[in-house]
C-alpha cells in the first residue's frame, strides 16, 4: 500500500483501509489486485459465493474474476458502505484484451486523514435473496442510509 493509505482494524468489519493524508475527490487511490480466474475456476474454488457472506473476489468482466485471496494487495481490505466515499471503476484495456482490464478504487468525495475508505460492493447473487442469505451478507457500515445487506437486487443492476 502507498503511504497515503494504511490497513488496520476497522470498526465496520475486520480490517479496513484508512487515509493517512487528505485525499481529493476523483483521486485514484489503489488498484484492486489478485490472481485472475475464470468464472468456472472461481466456482470450483469457492462455490457460487452466496454461502459465505465474505469474499475477496471481484468481478472484472464477463470473462474474469480477480481473486485477492491469491496475490492480493491492500485494496481487498476496503470495506463496503451503503454511503461510500470511494467507488470501484473497471478500466478496460486499450488493447481490448479482457485479461488486461483493471479495477481501480477512486474517491467520490474529499477524504480526511483517519477516515476509513469504503465503496458499495454491489453484490448481485443469481439465487433468491432469502432471509438467511441477507443475514449472511449483513451490512455493518453503520450509515443512516444502511440497507442492512451487501446484496443488491438483480433489477437494480440490469
Amino acid at each position: 500500500m502507498t503511504r497515503r493509505i494504511v490497513a488496520r482494524r476497522s470498526p465496520i468489519h475486520g480490517n479496513g483501509v484508512f487515509a493517512v493524508e487528505p485525499l481529493a475527490k476523483g483521486e485514484e487511490v489503489i488498484q484492486y489486485k489478485g490472481k485472475l480466474l475464470t468464472n468456472d475456476e472461481a466456482d470450483e474454488l469457492y462455490g457460487d459465493g452466496g454461502e459465505t457472506g465474505h469474499t475477496f473476489l471481484f468481478t472484472l468482466n464477463d470473462d474474469y474474476i480477480i481473486d485477492a485471496n491469491q496475490n492480493g494487495n491492500g485494496a481487498r481490505w476496503i470495506n463496503h458502505s451503503c454511503e461510500p466515499n470511494c467507488r470501484a471503476v473497471v478500466e478496460e484495456s486499450p488493447s481490448g484484451n479482457p485479461r488486461r482490464d483493471k479495477v481501480k478504487i477512486e474517491t467520490i468525495r474529499r477524504i480526511k486523514p483517519g477516515e476509513e475508505l469504503t465503496y458499495d460492493y454491489g453484490i448481485v447473487l443469481e439465487v433468491p435473496h432469502t432471509a438467511r442469505l441477507k443475514k449472511l451478507w449483513k451490512c455493518l457500515c453503520g450509515s443512516p442510509k444502511c440497507t442492512g445487506t451487501l446484496l443488491k437486487s438483480k433489477t437494480q443492476h440490469a
